[in-house]
């Protein structure tokens, strides 16, 4: 296979104009994740803001970064955020925005969601996170009373953004209302084999993961494995210590950029995904347009970035998965990250947005 050069950015995809968000013109994102953190929701929301604002769309952001900040415990490089709903709702005052959307179900997203309630403000929420299954993994908190606290948060939102159709189906059969797909997307202009790509040697070929070094995260599932080859891990979290001693033989990388992350994808022969807990898994969609195959658990996420597509294997059993992959064309998986984009994924964005209606009250 030769080395590729990036999908051809095509103009962006005019947005939905409808008669009830043709008024749109600047909109609000409240988020309790932002940068410096390196995650899937806070690319989500760059790369969503940078499409609608080459679109004309002024989009301004309310993030911890504009407030003082405790570490989240377990997680110290997420920071939670110490204000009042009175503070925000002057903040948000001040933007004037015609829109509203809280992204996040953090300090900031319940401070914000308050706000709107009591100035009858429209808005919609995004379900970025399988909180409710992250918080029963690390400290044991029962799914039915985190599921009723969200079912709170995104109740008042005229629409829940979900990421995929198994995700849209999961939320409406545990009672919320409202719910949207939006979908995720492919920087296709860093996202690309950076190298020449060859067959797997079977007899020493490279397994990656890229993601957090997390309990909810399910990387001891793959590092386990008996898999020929090399294991390389590319990412840090809470657990990377413990997992560095207990399999000191896999490569770890830590965090590197996304253009160093597109080059290690390119290297690889299979890219291991042992979530059995995220809504998406943005990192599938990113090594497939690398032209690394998939393997991972059929589980929500998985069922839907990969499929029956044929770019990767799906398997309870992950170490048949992996080794399946090894006969899997680079060519399917970069067709089948082709078919995620940003420019598409903001479309529905911006059409499940509302006027806030109250927005330019005294």
């Amino acid at each position: 296979m030769t080395v590729q050069q990036p999908i051809q950015t095509l103009a962006p995809t005019p947005l939905p104009n409808t008669a009830e968000n043709s008024t749109i013109k600047k909109l609000l994102i409240v988020t309790d994740a932002w940068q410096p953190q390196v995650n899937g929701v806070v690319r989500t929301l760059g790369n969503t803001r940078s499409q609608l604002e080459s679109l004309g769309v002024e989009v301004e952001m309310l993030t911890p970064l504009s407030f003082k900040t405790l570490p989240c415990p377990g997680y110290p490089e997420i920071r939670l955020s110490l204000t009042t709903r009175g503070r925000v709702q002057q903040m948000i005052e001040a933007i004037n925005p015609d829109a509203l959307h809280i992204a996040t179900e953090g300090p900031l997203g319940w401070a914000a969601r308050g706000a709107a309630l009591k100035r009858g403000w429209a808005f919609t929420t995004a379900y970025h996170t399988r909180f409710p299954e992250y918080v029963n993994a690390r400290i044991g908190v029962p799914l039915s009373w985190s599921y009723a606290l969200f079912r709170r948060f995104h109740g008042a939102a005229s629409s829940v953004l979900a990421p995929t159709p198994a995700i849209v189906e999961d939320l409406r059969s545990r009672g919320f209302r409202q719910v949207v797909h939006w979908t995720r997307g492919v920087d296709h202009a860093i996202f690309y084999p950076r190298i020449e790509q060859k067959p797997p040697n079977k007899n020493n070929p490279i397994f990656l993961y890229a993601g957090r070094l997390a309990i909810e995260k399910n990387v001891e599932a793959f590092l386990r494995l008996d898999l020929p080859g090399q294991k390389w891990v590319a990412g840090e979290g809470p657990m990377t210590a413990s997992l560095r001693k207990k399999y000191p033989n896999a490569r770890y990388i830590g965090v590197i950029s996304q253009n160093e992350l597109a080059h290690l994808y390119s290297q690889a022969d299979v890219f291991v995904f042992p979530s059995l807990t995220d809504t998406f898994g943005l990192v599938m969609a990113e090594a497939m347009a690398c032209g690394l195959p998939v393997a991972a658990f059929p589980a929500m996420g998985p069922i839907d970035v990969v499929g029956q597509s044929g770019a990767g294997v799906l398997d309870e059993d992950l170490r048949a998965a992996c080794l399946a992959c090894l006969d899997v064309s680079r060519e399917r998986a970069i067709a089948r990250a082709s078919q995620y984009t940003w420019s598409v994924a903001t479309g529905q964005f911006f059409a499940a947005l509302k006027p806030m209606r109250a927005r330019k009250e005294s």
